[in-house]
């Protein structure tokens, strides 16, 4: 693996932080994203952007960050233990998006490269990422619209591709503690290096450069729509599984945590509104009661 690769990607998500922010600043027509950048003392730094108080984005963060260390932390080590001992180099472009209409789903996607070396050793590399949509009042022709352009991204890749990511998407976003999905999916992928370096990297590439093709049009056709007090209060409260999702199980949050990453940055991807209910049910029949029994589940949208 050599720095021209190594660049090659930076150079890439750079570009694509760019391009993501300017597309949802043309899709809220209003807020612009506010950058701060920061340096990690151990090495490294990144570029945090939020948008706040939008036409139509509340609140969002389009993060770009490359870390580096002497040494892996327990989050990555537990998951690939060949990896104690190594140094690294961590960068990624990660995002999510708070919607203030309920009848717009929050969105959030990411797409990292890690490369962990050892002298005398050769390096671990691999590529990770995908996106994920957490509707609150879902439409069902926009989840197909989301995981149509998935699909479509997949295909130049291989066959299942589509199919095993999405599934790999069901499983990591799934609240164990609550039996339920965060939302209707997407893509999901870790430790891709068996395609070799170019062909992983171009889907990498592929992923980042279709999330605005998968959200932008969701946000045109529903940003109008009319919503209530009673609406409002619902995506307060589911809201609250996005929270405990990125505190409880979210490895990304831990890996930025123990890597003495900037909290402020870690945490962005959290609402600025948020509420919990004890026990609270949906009423039967309702259109909050159609979340949970027809959409936190995972089904092959694109059959149905």
């Amino acid at each position: 693996m050599s720095n021209t690769q190594l660049d090659a990607v930076k150079q890439f998500l750079l570009a694509l932080q760019d391009s993501i922010c300017q597309g949802l600043e043309a899709a809220d027509g209003k807020a612009k994203f506010v950058e701060d950048a920061w340096e990690r003392a151990e090495g490294g730094g990144g570029r945090t952007r939020v948008i706040r108080d939008g036409a139509v984005i509340e609140q969002g963060g389009v993060n770009f960050s490359h870390v580096y260390g002497a040494s892996m932390p327990a989050s990555a080590t537990a998951h690939r233990p060949e990896l104690a001992g190594r140094s690294f180099h961590a960068c990624g472009v990660s995002l999510v998006i708070h919607p203030k209409n309920p009848h717009i789903p929050t969105s959030h996607a990411n797409v990292r490269f890690f490369i962990a070396e050892k002298e005398g050793e050769a390096p671990i590399w691999w590529f990770g990422g995908g996106f994920d949509l957490t509707p609150f009042y879902p439409a069902l022709e926009d989840v197909k619209h989301w995981h149509t352009v998935a699909k479509s991204l997949c295909e130049p890749f291989g066959e299942n591709v589509y199919s095993d990511y999405k599934k790999w998407c069901d499983d990591y976003f799934y609240l164990k503690h609550r039996d339920e999905t965060r939302g209707v999916g997407g893509l999901f992928f870790d430790d891709l290096n068996e395609w070799g370096f170019e062909k992983s990297f171009a889907f990498m590439q592929a992923v980042g450069n279709g999330y605005l093709d998968a959200y932008v049009p969701i946000i045109e056709k529903r940003k109008n729509e009319p919503f209530g007090e009673a609406e409002r209060q619902f995506q307060l409260y589911r809201r609250g599984r996005y929270v405990e999702f990125n505190l409880v199980w979210d490895r990304g949050t831990l890996f930025g945590l123990q890597t003495g990453g900037r909290t402020e940055s870690i945490l962005m991807s959290m609402p600025p509104l948020a509420r919990w209910e004890y026990d609270y049910t949906p009423e039967p029949g309702s259109k909050e009661a159609l979340l949970y029994t027809d959409f936190l589940k995972p089904r092959a949208w694109l059959d149905l």
